[in-house]
């Protein structure tokens, strides 16, 4: 059993989507999960469920996809889904809808993968703000559930960003942490700072024993 002070948090990315890998979509509205991201919602609850320290709270962007996510994993638990609006993607502005390809084409796209920390989507967020938002996002949910498991669906992005910033690594570093769709990475939060205990897991180890 995890010390009655310590918070752990389970960060999960939302499902595969039909833009998955192909565009970014930013923070445009109406994007729901594919059916296979349907398929790995309901696998990553039935994972979650199964936790000896079950979850008592499970909070979501308030973008479709991750409610869509977050939706069978408060089923399985028998909870309702709560919006984080600091779990939200980042911004990307002008980008938002701009396929992969070329977006890999921009001079720009050196600075999103190698130096992030100076780097502001046109018309839209930078990444340290992306950080400082998400991570304390994150912090109020360690807040308010004191020594107990929650879940926060969340984006790629933003969980890195959080993963990094537990870990004491730079921002410029963050790319290098991989987030699959429905993985789960899990942090606990103690008195002493913060712990990763796992990073895009697909397997049931969530949690400190």
């Amino acid at each position: 059993m995890p010390a009655p002070d310590v918070t752990t948090v389970l960060l999960v990315r939302h499902g595969t989507t039909p833009t998955t890998g192909k565009l970014l979509p930013g923070r445009a509205p109406g994007l729901h999960l594919s059916e296979a991201g349907r398929a790995q919602a309901e696998r990553v609850a039935e994972r979650i469920a199964a936790l000896p320290n079950r979850p008592v709270a499970v909070y979501a962007s308030p973008l479709e996809r991750t409610r869509e996510t977050a939706l069978p994993i408060a089923r399985a638990l028998g909870l309702r889904v709560r919006t984080e609006q600091g779990l939200v993607e980042v911004d990307i502005g002008q980008w938002t809808g701009t396929s992969l390809k070329r977006a890999m084409r921009r001079r720009e796209w050196g600075a999103v993968q190698r130096l992030p920390s100076a780097f502001r989507f046109p018309g839209g967020e930078s990444f340290a703000e992306m950080t400082t938002r998400a991570t304390d996002a994150v912090l109020r949910l360690v807040d308010a559930h004191r020594g107990q498991t929650v879940v926060a669906v969340s984006h790629a992005d933003p969980i890195r960003a959080v993963v990094a910033t537990a870990a004491g690594a730079p921002l410029d570093l963050f790319q290098r942490v991989t987030v699959s769709p429905c993985s789960v990475s899990s942090i606990a939060y103690g008195p002493d700072g913060p712990r990763v205990l796992c990073v895009n897991a697909t397997t049931d180890w969530l949690v400190a024993g």
